[in-house]
């Protein structure tokens, strides 16, 4: 679903993504993983078309994504940023229910099935008792919910996601993680810190090191003591698959 052709995004001097070649599977949970800094979040944004690599291009169902109209684009991918903010004082329903947006024509009003899409992914992000509030009013933790509800109620085949968990209390992690597990239809990537929610949750992983991709494939295999000592630095063991670090 998603081809990355010899990405490179700089900078000025500075190399964030440095020739990446990736072709990413559909249907399946991919953790983008790396230090700070190593060009993650630039990655999900050359997907989703809100920056345009200095070289090379990202292909989705096979076409650029330069080529996609806007409306066409939002349709097929939808991005939960890493900090979840919004300049308007919209409630949390209605927040939501720009995910609708794409798919309704000029002029034209929601209808029930908008509002039971809404809804539905309010309950299963757990914010529909919020429906009613302002950001003001939420908590941190609880408008990134809101925002992953939004992203949820777009529909599309495609989701990135910029850290999306890291506001969240270890239930509401969980709880996340497990929604998207379910998403068999979704095509997901997911920019994650923690290594055994990675290892637990999801199927593939892309690990940067320098701007580099240091392993593109199954999550098991990527995430090696040898690889997490070359990437970050650290020293760990496996234990029962659990990666535990060496103090």
């Amino acid at each position: 679903m998603i081809t990355l052709d010899h990405i490179q995004v700089s900078f000025g001097s500075r190399h964030i993504l440095d020739d990446i070649c990736a072709d990413i599977p559909r249907g399946r949970i991919t953790a983008v993983m790396g230090p700070n800094g190593c060009g993650k979040t630039t990655l999900l944004r050359c997907i989703g078309g809100l920056l345009e690599p200095n070289q090379g291009q990202v292909l989705v169902d096979g076409r650029p994504v330069a080529s996609y109209h806007a409306r066409e684009l939002a349709q097929k991918v939808a991005f939960v940023r890493q900090q979840a903010q919004t300049d308007f004082e919209f409630s949390a329903f209605e927040t939501v229910l720009m995910g609708r947006n794409p798919y309704q024509k000029r002029l034209q009003n929601e209808s029930q099935a908008d509002w039971d899409i809404v809804e539905q992914c309010m309950r299963q992000t757990n914010t529909w008792h919020l429906r009613l509030a302002k950001p003001a009013q939420m908590s941190g933790g609880e408008l990134q919910r809101v925002m992953i509800a939004r992203a949820l109620a777009q529909q599309t085949p495609l989701l990135l996601m910029d850290e999306p968990v890291s506001n969240l209390d270890i239930a509401h992690q969980l709880d996340i993680m497990r929604l998207l597990r379910q998403a068999s239809d979704k095509t997901i990537l997911i920019v994650i810190h923690d290594l055994n929610l990675a290892l637990q949750f999801c199927d593939d992983i892309l690990l940067f090191h320098q701007g580099k991709l240091l392993f593109h494939g199954p999550v098991a295999q990527g995430l090696t003591p040898d690889n997490i000592g070359n990437v970050y630095g650290v020293s760990t063991h496996l234990v029962e698959n659990r990666i535990i670090f060496d103090y």
